[in-house]
């Protein structure tokens, strides 16, 4: 299963100027990390409505599952920022290195709390 597009715009980079400078220094890629050893980290990523994580830098292999759902608002590091409609067990695997990072940050666009796990695979491929 997969989120459901919803719009798909683009935003203005200045209102975040700040975190942009910092993005490649942030690995924080979730809410609070409850688990890591020298395979994986896992993260919750909880959001209550209106609250927005930071940009933040994706440099492994990472899958994400959806306990709780809602409408997430996501703005990428070319500019794109897409809304999406979140079911519980929606579940994505990306790849990503530090040799090819990717830079985002997450919004709770939705009048419910959203409750995600994000696994990151720290044993490259």
């Amino acid at each position: 299963m997969t989120a459901r597009i919803i719009a798909t715009e683009t935003y203005d980079a200045s209102d975040y100027v700040d975190e942009l400078k910092e993005v490649a220094n942030n690995f924080d890629v979730g809410t609070k990390m409850i688990f890591e050893n020298h395979k994986i980290r896992v993260w919750e990523v909880r959001l209550s409505p209106g609250e927005r994580g930071p940009f933040h830098t994706h440099a492994t292999r990472y899958f994400w599952t959806v306990i709780s759902g809602g409408i997430g608002r996501q703005r990428s590091q070319d500019g794109s920022m897409i809304t999406r409609e979140y079911s519980a067990g929606d579940t994505n695997y990306s790849e990503h290195s530090e040799h090819d990072p990717w830079f985002h940050d997450f919004e709770n666009f939705g009048d419910t709390d959203m409750l995600f796990l994000t696994v990151e695979l720290l044993d490259q491929a």
